[in-house]
């Protein structure tokens, strides 16, 4: 099992809205066969293990593994269930239910159902946690909220544009370095989308796209309340979809969706369930400061990761405090980084 998570990983940023499934066939304790689902509307996991067996007609003596319960409805490919029936393995070990309503327990019923040994639980947790954007989405109906920063040893997530000059500003303003930066588009390429407020936008006219690291650029969301900001910024170039929430109505263009919402008490909700109803699972919030703030006071994040330099800023905006599970903690570039779960 603990294989098939590292094969389940190898999905990561390519698979969603599917979730990561890595599968291993074993025999006579022997691994005869393994694969993983490498690309969304492709082949599962279970197809491309039996795929890489070459005598096929072991795996009736066989173990299957797989982090997730194999899929018994018609997707966009056909149910894994119904292909590891057509083989008879004599086992399926499965780490966790698959709690997306059109499996949920149906998979492993098809298996017991013609006679195979079934073995459910094996390595949950982890394997919960492999997918933990996937299970939220499809109970919670909410996307899994991903919180993430750089603060300055002294305490501070950015200089302040409103006390500096413009040249102190820009000098002032990348806390982290390039190796840091690349280790940050690679996670953006995993996530479905990108968010920061009105303020970060302004002042930073970040890209928020994947540049420094191969793969797919997270759809791209800013607030804009009184649609204040300049069109020539980046994030309305037009490059990548991009979603701006609004009180105002304003016309939607290529790439580029105007959302009209109330600004009120329920603002992050109505975000997040706006989200949800476009089919995005994941979103990693970049700043700036007050929506960090309001995410961590409402408690609506699911896990936060900071980086902290040994970088000053003379006059700054002070970082946000969070309290959580620190999960890890590890040092990359003389940069410390803190992965905190939401406990």
């Amino acid at each position: 099992m603990e294989r098939c998570l590292q094969l389940a990983l190898l999905g990561a940023g390519k698979v969603t809205p599917n979730p990561m499934v890595g599968c291993v066939i074993v025999h006579n304790d022997r691994i005869i066969g393994e694969g993983w689902h490498q690309q969304y509307g492709q082949a599962h996991a279970e197809v491309n293990a039996i795929a890489s067996v070459k005598d096929k007609s072991l795996i009736a003596e066989s173990t299957i593994y797989v982090n997730l319960e194999p899929c018994s409805h018609h997707g966009k490919t056909l149910p894994c269930a119904d292909l590891l029936i057509s083989h008879r393995p004599k086992k399926v070990v499965i780490g966790m239910i698959d709690p997306f309503s059109k499996v949920d327990g149906k998979g492993m019923a098809k298996l017991k159902d013609v006679g195979i040994d079934v073995e459910i639980g094996i390595l949950e947790e982890e394997c919960k946690y492999l997918n933990r954007r996937f299970i939220k989405y499809h109970t919670k109906q909410l996307p899994y909220v991903i919180l993430k920063w750089a603060k300055t040893i002294n305490g501070y997530i950015a200089p302040d544009a409103r006390l500096l000059s413009k040249e102190k500003f820009e000098e002032q303003r990348h806390i982290t370095d390039r190796i840091v930066q690349k280790l940050v588009h690679r996670w953006r390429t995993q996530e479905d989308a990108i968010m920061v407020g009105t303020n970060t936008t302004l002042f930073d006219n970040p890209a928020l796209n994947a540049r420094e690291w191969e793969g797919r650029n997270p759809i791209r969301i800013t607030l804009d309340k009184n649609l204040r900001l300049d069109s020539t910024l980046k994030l309305f170039d037009g490059s990548i979809p991009t979603i701006v929430y609004t009180e105002k109505e304003k016309a939607s263009s290529e790439n580029l969706e105007y959302m009209q919402i109330p600004f009120d008490e329920n603002l992050i909700h109505t975000i997040l369930k706006s989200l949800y109803q476009k089919g995005i699972q994941s979103v990693i919030v970049e700043g700036g400061e007050q929506l960090l703030n309001t995410l961590i006071n409402q408690g609506i994040w699911d896990e936060a990761i900071v980086f902290t330099s040994n970088k000053t800023i003379s006059q700054g905006v002070p970082s946000p405090l969070i309290s959580g599970k620190l999960l890890q903690q590890e040092v990359i570039d003389n940069v410390q980084l803190s992965y905190y779960l939401h406990s």
